[in-house]
């Protein structure tokens, strides 16, 4: 980390892999289903990410971004990377962004078991057939009871690996600077990793090192494509969108093995999601240490810390104890696009609104609330 007398630590530049960011801030990926019915960006989206970058953000990771044609769509009005005319869509979105300053990762995610809306397939796919706790999301669209999921053959897996391939070629020819495997939340790939939702006894089952095995996959086959200079990230986390309070049953010796495969694919760095729960609460394991600071620790790579970070105070404190090398900042986020430009001038943030998310979870409800105020 480059110090500079009084300046908050997260306003130091800092690196990930071989791309330089002017700060330590974040946009975490938040879905917003704002894109066309057959998943083009839409002009309102280019309007949307680059308004970060013009608030000072280094770095923006875009909403789940569905890769393939299949089983990977989540939502209706999700976004894709597996067209042509997604491909040219994305393209305005990362000259936006780029031309404002900032730098753009493309997060790809395959919805797996919680996928509620895919004009594509009529089932779901999973590692196992087993059924999703609670009911489909309101704000996504989505109502009553989860399907559920057909158990993924081997040729579905690697059908999915390729999946996750095509869509980072396109990511690149869109003019990205990386991706990001989404292998949090409670999607396909934390589907696999999460023991009660993976009951497979071949090889990417039963013990952690198997059920982290897909995840360490894709993120191999990426990096053996990536162009030069092209950022292979993975966002990981222990809590869902459909389970909050889920933990790692391993605690520290979980995280070190997930860690490890995953700095062995050779992934840039690696992004602990809280899923609406503060960074101290879904990080801190029971010997002290923190599942970002170990991950950190046993993989060498660089990690950005979620949950609370626009927390002037914990902030400073992640960074400076070494629990994180980056925060991304989610929720607060909507409301202060300028949140990095706040934090140089000392300004104070606006508090978010939950109301900024209703009806549903799209760019025009947040649009509209912040019209009315």
């Amino acid at each position: 980390m480059t110090d500079t007398p009084d300046l908050h630590p997260a306003l130091q530049s800092g690196s990930l892999g071989s791309i330089d960011l002017g700060n330590r801030l974040t946009v975490a990926p938040m879905t917003r289903l704002s894109a066309t019915p057959a998943g083009v960006p839409t002009e309102l989206m280019a309007d949307y990410y680059a308004e970060f970058a013009s608030g000072g953000f280094g770095l923006v990771i875009t909403e789940g971004i569905y890769p393939d044609a299949a089983y990977s769509q989540g939502y209706l009005n999700q976004p894709g990377l597996v067209t042509q005319e997604h491909v040219a869509g994305w393209r305005v979105v990362t000259d936006r962004v780029h031309a404002a300053g900032a730098r753009i990762v493309a997060q790809l995610m395959h919805a797996g078991a919680l996928s509620q809306g895919n004009p594509h397939r009529t089932e779901t796919l999973a590692p196992s057939a087993v059924q999703p706790l609670g009911t489909m999301m309101r704000a996504y669209g989505g109502s009553g009871s989860w399907p559920l999921p057909r158990e993924a053959t081997s040729d579905d897996i690697a059908e999915v690996v390729e999946g996750f391939a095509a869509a980072a070629r396109n990511a690149a020819e869109a003019g990205f600077d990386g991706i990001e495997v989404h292998a949090a939340n409670g999607y396909l790939l934390d589907q696999f990793v999460t023991e009660y939702t993976n009951l497979r006894t071949d090889g990417y089952g039963s013990s952690t090192a198997n059920r982290i095995r897909l995840t360490a996959e894709v993120v191999e086959r990426l990096v053996a494509e990536a162009p030069e200079g092209f950022l292979v990230g993975v966002r990981i986390s222990q809590t869902k969108v459909n389970d909050v309070v889920y933990r790692w049953s391993g605690g520290a010796e979980d995280v070190v093995v997930i860690a490890e495969a995953l700095a062995k694919a050779g992934a840039d760095y690696i992004h602990v999601a809280s899923e609406g729960r503060s960074w101290f609460e879904t990080a801190r394991l029971e010997d002290g240490s923190t599942v970002t600071g170990l991950a950190r620790e046993v993989s060498g790579l660089p990690v950005i810390a979620n949950g609370g970070m626009h927390d002037r105070d914990q902030a400073e404190r992640v960074l400076h104890d070494g629990h994180a090398d980056f925060l991304s900042i989610g929720h607060v986020a909507l409301a202060n696009p300028d949140l990095p430009n706040r934090l140089a001038a000392g300004d104070e943030l606006a508090d978010f609104d939950p109301a900024m998310l209703r009806p549903s979870v799209t760019i025009e409800s947040s649009n509209r609330w912040r019209r009315a105020g």
